[in-house]
């Protein structure tokens, strides 16, 4: 891959030159190019849409047994890999992310590609009880067609926790990668060419979501849409499913709770908030951006906290000793700038951070160091609003039933983490707390083998676990008749 070259778009089946205007994917550590390519149109949108229902129709992967189509995606997995470093930096490149970060994301990937091949050949039907003269089963089948649409902040892992169960239960796939991220959804589709996946099954359609994602989301014969992303998009493409009467997986934003309690063990404690808030450049939904310390502990913790935030590695992506990289746009940076400034304009005090790092490479992208608020009240905007960066806003609380209260007054209910050495009291209160996921004393770890997602405007449906792969397919129940007599309604006989 050159700067000269125009990247071809996998769309049906066939590499080429989108339809749409040139553009360049950017650096975000520099802001220079990497890539060059085409956008896709709609009239792109038509051609992979086409071209995977014929693929799903005539290519005989739906027909495939599970085992065999298992062997297909065990050898995606190892292709990624192969090419793991390959994938890393070309993240890296794309969004910005530290070499380590993406290193662990492609790892991830090939991980979920093995994790639903797996799934793929184990997944049982059902025999169910019979209530009758006859035998009873539910089986599963593929649905057709189903768009992936997948955000900037992880790309190939989050293409994988789509593309890899879709495929499994015998899809095809259209996916609509972030404008601004689209390598590694291309690289994911040359790697599925050379594992053998019929052409076809699986597109690339980068350009503009309110363009190609919309066009995807309204086809009708595309049969599910999982989206992750921003909690407006992921009701537009609601709506648009009500109409259609079609199923969505939306996984979709937060402004998740972590807790310090008085008896935490602050050393895990204190790397535990800053991972959850700051890996990342804090770009990530589950972000653990809402702090509540017990109040006897919270002015130690904060200095504790403070300090070590303040050691944080923030700099070039490419450096292995770096912990955190830039903002993944300028537009970006100065959306998480002007949340900083509401905080301030409410009353908020900046116990760190709240400057842009100048000097060198932090010229030239766009970076924004670990940035910690306090004095506000849950009931601000910048705490019930996703910033989506390195902000972390502290707040003291008195009583349990006070930090249950505040901890659940949010739009979203994606995450929370507690930190406590009781765990029955670490139990207990995990279960009140509304989320789909709850950490305890740890923050931010993932597993393929359980299921993700949110409440309320965080989402709908769940991804990974080994029923994932059931949110791609449609259930059917198929009744055998065992009556020696026909059905005694029509006064038919036997024998006449």
């Amino acid at each position: 891959m050159t700067l000269e070259q125009t990247l071809p778009l996998c769309i049906a089946g066939t590499w080429r030159l989108g339809g749409g205007a040139r553009y360049a994917t950017c650096y975000p550590a520099t802001g220079e190019p990497v890539a060059w390519l085409n956008a896709a149109n709609l009239d792109d949108v038509e051609a992979a849409v086409q071209g995977a229902h014929q693929a799903f129709l005539h290519s005989g992967w739906a027909q495939r047994k599970p085992h065999e189509r298992a062997a297909v995606l065990y050898r995606i997995a190892g292709l990624i890999r192969e090419r793991a470093e390959e994938l890393a930096q070309l993240q890296r490149q794309d969004n910005g992310k530290p070499i380590n970060e993406t290193r662990a994301l492609v790892a991830s990937a090939a991980g979920t590609f093995q994790f639903f091949a797996a799934a793929c050949e184990t997944l049982e039907e059902t025999i169910t009880p019979s209530r009758g003269d006859f035998v009873s089963m539910s089986l599963y089948e593929p649905m057709g067609v189903v768009a992936a649409i997948t955000p900037w902040n992880s790309p190939i892992a989050s293409e994988a926790q789509k593309v890899a169960p879709a495929l499994a239960a015998g899809n095809a796939v259209v996916i609509k990668p972030a404008e601004i991220t689209p390598l590694l959804a291309l690289q994911l589709a040359r790697i599925c060419d050379d594992a053998g996946l019929p052409k076809g099954l699986v597109s690339v359609l980068p350009g503009k979501g309110s363009l190609l994602g919309d066009a995807l989301t309204r086809h009708p014969l595309v049969k599910r849409v999982s989206f992750t992303g921003g909690t407006g998009t992921g009701k537009h493409i609601a709506h648009i499913a009500a109409d259609k009467m079609m199923p969505v997986s939306l996984e979709l934003g937060g402004k998740s709770p972590t807790i310090v309690l008085e008896d935490a063990d602050l050393d895990h404690a204190v790397a535990g908030v800053l991972y959850g808030i700051f890996s990342s450049s804090g770009e990530a939904c589950i972000a653990g951006s809402r702090l509540f310390v017990a109040r006897k502990l919270y002015e130690p913790f904060m200095a504790r906290l403070t300090a070590a935030a303040a050691q944080l590695r923030l700099g070039d992506p490419a450096d292995e000793r770096t912990q955190m990289g830039p903002l993944i746009s300028a537009a970006h940076r100065e959306s998480v700038e002007r949340y900083v400034a509401l905080g301030l304009a409410a009353g908020g005090r900046l116990r760190l951070g709240g400057q842009r790092p100048s000097g060198g490479l932090f010229d030239q992208g766009y970076f924004y160091p670990p940035t910690i608020l306090e004095g506000l009240g849950n009931q601000q905007q910048v705490c019930q609003e996703e910033i989506f960066g390195p902000v972390l806003v502290a707040m003291p609380f008195d009583s349990e039933a006070e930090l249950v209260e505040q901890a659940n007054d949010s739009l979203y209910a994606l995450a929370a983490g507690i930190w406590s050495r009781d765990y029955k009291r670490a139990w207990a209160l995990g279960r009140k707390l509304q989320a789909g996921t709850v950490w305890i004393n740890t923050y931010k770890q993932f597993s393929i083998s359980t299921p993700f997602g949110g409440w309320r405007d965080s989402g709908l449906g769940r991804e990974k676990g080994r029923l994932g792969i059931l949110q791609y397919m449609e259930q059917k129940s198929l009744y055998w008749g065992m009556n020696e007599q026909p059905l005694a309604w029509a006064g038919v006989e036997a024998g006449q």
